[in-house]
């Protein structure tokens, strides 16, 4: 195969991203190539807004056709959120042709080695960034998330989490030397000399399973650790959100080839309404590696099942604030305001139960009572969200029935301390847009125990009763340690309370974020930096992302032979 783009040129245009990368993620300090702000976009070749929306537009109702081997038939599907039939087709697959169409590329993409492996992985990631206004109307239109939260989360932070696996990779595959001279002493005799050879080998083909929500920041991290690592990858998208993972695919393909890459290392395994093909293709033994976002039941399915395969899941956890004293209690108020509304609580991080002891809490603005304290967040939600055009921006639409049904039914597990309302969004009026509740709890009531110890994904958060600081900590305990957590976050000025806490996310490893009252959210987290989940507690077996995240998906295979 003859390639347009040599490995020097890539090497060229992309080490010195690569080495940013890597230094990233040795200070963890903030870094990112990939601008935030939609007025960055419209130079060198990336889109602007018009042409973003146009090639979006262009996109409704077409047939995207990827060029893969096997396709027997063309499936679609999805509507959008907001009401829009988007009418995009995709190529369904003979797994029979496709998955050893994909095979026979991966003996070339080994022996390509580490760093080119990852400079192609940064030039499908830059070709992608150049299109971040379509990925991003992409996103929006299938996972609900509102037009700036998807330009953000499904672009620029997608693309740094993408990178940021390409730089752990990177660094796990050349810890180990190409080669090594190996002399060991003999005393009269003479030595016995070895020259020896280390080749990182992928395990095979990776199957990627991308969730509705978060389709390209969920989705980049397992996509590119494998690619980067010598293996394959088909990319198995939600049926609801296919849209932004297969012009990824798209983009990979085509990257691939102008490198002299056989195209097929990526593929896109698209499925027919209720076609279910997830559990079909993760017992297939030509499938080694899977990384999965969605229900715990599904993950722990896959865990226990897929035997041939390393498995990477992030799974579904009950994410806690511990709310004992704050000495900036507007802060606090308004930080969980926005932690509990933003993308309508359909965040894996956003918080669920809020644990308050009943006799109320300290702050700058004097003593408040549990009521008190609910009752001043219900009112910071309200405050928040009072203009509709502010509250479309922030809530978006809810992504399915699932999550307004859980809404509806979440007024009977106790008593309402804020009610859900109906917005219309006038861009959209199909759209289902509702802004929080918050449910008040007894903790001391075992009926309440069944709805504060498991997750209700959406826009539900629990207020719970707790009789003390001590009992908050240990429920926090016992619910990261039996439905685990993404995130934990406590706000308190008692440096024992502290320590308390601190101790139970160390012991049950489980992320903390304490006493944010600024610009930092909970439920947000920032590539290079902070570790999205820990796979230490039941809601997820992996980290997004460290070196475990991407060390098994290859092996090292050693040549030696005598000097």
């Amino acid at each position: 195969m003859t390639a347009a783009l040599s490995a020097h040129e890539l090497i060229a245009r992309h080490r010195s991203t690569l080495d940013q990368a890597l230094e990233a993620i040795r200070t963890r300090a903030y870094w990112s190539p990939h601008p935030e702000h939609p007025k960055a976009y419209g130079e060198n070749g990336s889109l602007d807004a018009a042409a973003g929306k146009a090639a979006f537009d262009a996109l409704l109702g077409s047939r995207l056709d990827l060029g893969q081997p096997g396709t027997d038939d063309w499936v679609g599907g999805e509507t959008s959120p907001y009401g829009i039939d988007l009418g995009v087709t995709y190529p369904h697959a003979d797994l029979d042709v496709l998955l050893p169409a994909m095979k026979a590329g991966q003996r070339a993409w080994r022996d390509a080695g580490a760093e080119q492996r990852a400079v192609v992985c940064l030039e499908i990631l830059r070709r992608i960034s150049d299109r971040t206004h379509e990925f991003a109307h992409a996103v929006m239109h299938t996972s609900g998330q509102a037009f700036m939260m998807a330009f953000q989360a499904g672009g620029p932070h997608a693309q740094d989490r993408g990178l940021e696996a390409v730089a752990y990779a990177y660094v796990e595959q050349v810890r180990t030397p190409d080669n090594a001279e190996w002399t060991k002493p003999q005393g009269k005799r003479d030595p016995l000399a070895m020259t020896k050879q280390f080749t990182p080998v992928p395990r095979g083909i990776a199957l990627m399973i991308g969730c509705n929500t978060f389709p390209t920041w969920n989705g980049y991290p397992g996509l590119f650790a494998s690619l980067a690592t010598g293996n394959a990858v088909l990319v198995k998208p939600h049926p609801r959100a296919v849209l932004p993972l297969a012009l990824t695919v798209q983009v990979a393909r085509e990257v691939l080839a102008e490198s002299g890459f056989d195209p097929n290392l990526v593929a896109l395994a698209a499925e027919r309404p209720g076609e279910g093909i997830a559990k079909t293709l993760a017992l297939r033994p030509e499938i080694r590696i899977i990384d999965y976002t969605g229900s715990t039941e599904f993950g722990d399915w896959l865990e226990a099942n897929a035997r041939q395969a390393q498995v990477y899941t992030e799974k579904a956890g009950v994410n806690t604030v511990v709310v004992h004293s704050t000495s900036d209690y507007k802060g606090m108020l308004s930080n969980l305001a926005f932690s509990l509304s933003l993308y309508s609580g359909q965040m894996c991080t956003t918080p669920q139960n809020l644990l308050v002891p009943r006799e109320g809490i300290s702050t700058d603005q004097g003593p408040r009572s549990y009521d008190e304290v609910v009752a001043d967040l219900a009112k910071a939600v309200d405050g928040l969200l009072g203009d509709d055009a502010r509250a479309n921006a922030l809530l978006g639409a809810i992504v399915n029935p699932d999550v307004k049904a859980r809404l509806e039914a979440a007024g009977g597990l106790g008593e309402v301390a804020l009610a859900s309302r109906e917005i219309t969004n006038p861009d959209f009026p199909g759209a289902v847009v509702r802004t929080p509740v918050i449910v008040k709890l007894d903790g001391a009531k075992p009926d309440a125990e069944a709805a504060y110890m498991s997750e209700c994904f959406g826009p539900v958060s629990f207020a719970v009763a707790v009789d003390s600081a001590s009992d908050a900590v240990e429920l926090l305990r016992r619910t990261v340690r039996e439905k685990g957590a993404m995130t934990v976050g406590a706000y308190t000025t008692d440096p024992e309370v502290e320590q308390d806490v601190r101790e139970v996310c160390l012991e049950e490893a489980a992320q903390l974020s304490l006493n944010l009252t600024g610009g930092v959210y909970v439920n947000q987290t920032a590539a290079f930096s902070d570790f999205h989940g820990s796979g230490g507690n039941p809601a997820a077996s992996a980290a997004l992302c460290d070196g475990a995240f991407v060390a098994n998906r290859f092996r090292v295979v050693e040549v030696r032979r005598e000097a």
